[in-house]
């Protein structure tokens, strides 16, 4: 009998362990390649899906800091309309004390007392500086031509030596905030 371990295992001839090769290679590569291309493909999707989050973000967050600035800018144009609203609001109540400064004026003028006439004039300056300062103007008239938005027109007179629609008189001043907003319109007889 003989053992085990006398017997030789069966030596493969060249030609056998060459076909073993070539049969166990390609089976081994080929499932290699599959799982480099699948590790690919899964990289290429897991890629563009991060490529497309990425994008959305992008855009997310473009258009947010587009909204906030123009909601900066609406802010801005409201707090300005509040002001100036504030303002012809206050200037508006002032304005008949200027009225009344103006027939003060008047009136001084024809009185003998030259003290009373000064100081007046010095109220109705300071008063007139002050509305400067704000950026309120009085309305130029007399001479000009009617511009029915600055312009109330109470009169109308025929008078060929003058042009067409040329305000001849003033019967209350009219007032402007930065050449913008009329705070009071002119009150004005007009020619033609």
């Amino acid at each position: 009998m003989t053992k085990n371990s006398d017997v030789e295992p069966k030596k493969k001839t060249g030609t056998e362990e060459e076909v073993d090769k070539v049969a166990e290679a390609p089976v081994q590569k080929d499932s290699d390649d599959l799982d480099k291309q699948n590790e690919n493909i899964d990289l290429n999707e897991v890629i563009k899906k991060k490529d497309a989050e990425l994008n959305e973000l992008v855009g997310r967050m473009q258009r947010l800091a587009a909204e906030y600035d123009n909601f900066r800018k609406r802010t801005q144009k409201e707090k300005e309309r509040i002001y100036i609203d504030a303002l012809a609001d206050v200037v508006g109540k002032l304005l008949p004390v200027v009225d009344n400064l103006e027939r003060a004026v008047t009136a001084a003028e024809q009185d003998e007392s030259k003290g009373l006439q000064e100081g007046i004039n010095l109220i109705y300056k300071q008063t007139l500086d002050a509305l400067d300062k704000l950026g309120v103007k009085p309305i130029e008239t007399v001479g000009k031509c009617f511009d029915p938005e600055i312009h109330d027109a109470v009169m109308h007179i025929e008078d060929d030596s003058l042009e067409c629609n040329i305000i001849v008189e003033e019967f209350q001043k009219g007032y402007i905030y930065k050449d913008e907003v009329v705070i009071r319109h002119s009150v004005v007889k007009v020619a033609n």
